[in-house]
């Protein structure tokens, strides 16, 4: 029996979006964008939990490109990531996150991360060998559900 390719794709991401019930909010000053994970995945040398997580860029003055990781209160730094800059076609009006499903199974990979209305976003820097695996690996934008919140210091039931 063949299976059709498209369908697939269409199950691959459908499977994402139930899998990586994603919730976001977003500061615009530094693109601070809280989002929280229904599984873990994986960040350059490590592996998030599920749960809820602050993203931002650093600020490094003359390196935009400085991406920091905390816990969603700010307590715990789980890193500071040199990216590059990545384009996309059309901006989109919510935070969006490109994951990546390795061929041989696990934790799936965060290659890219869009803050809403932006059409440059920033790719996290993988080892060669980690990157020769995503060349190969199945690539999925997904765009997370908003999530109202009271102010920016917090958030509740974020997808948990």
């Amino acid at each position: 029996m063949k299976i059709n390719k498209g369908y697939i794709a269409v199950g691959l991401v459908i499977a994402f979006a139930l899998f990586f019930e994603l919730a976001a909010h977003a500061d615009e000053s530094d693109e601070a964008t809280l989002m929280s994970f229904s599984a873990p995945v994986q960040i350059p040398g490590q592996v998030l939990p599920a749960g809820t997580y602050l993203f931002e860029l650093a600020d490094h003055g003359s390196e935009p490109n400085v991406v920091q990781v905390f816990s969603s209160d700010r307590a715990k730094l789980y890193g500071t990531f040199q990216t590059i800059s990545t384009e996309r076609p059309d901006p989109a009006d919510d935070t969006t996150v490109t994951l990546a499903e390795p061929e041989a199974g696990g934790t799936p990979i965060l290659v890219k991360w869009f803050y809403p209305g932006r059409d440059i976003g920033n790719e996290f820097l993988y080892s060669k060998q980690t990157e020769k695996e995503l060349a190969r690996d199945s690539q999925r934008t997904i765009v997370p559900r908003q999530q109202p919140t009271p102010n920016s210091e917090t958030t509740t039931g974020a997808g948990n």
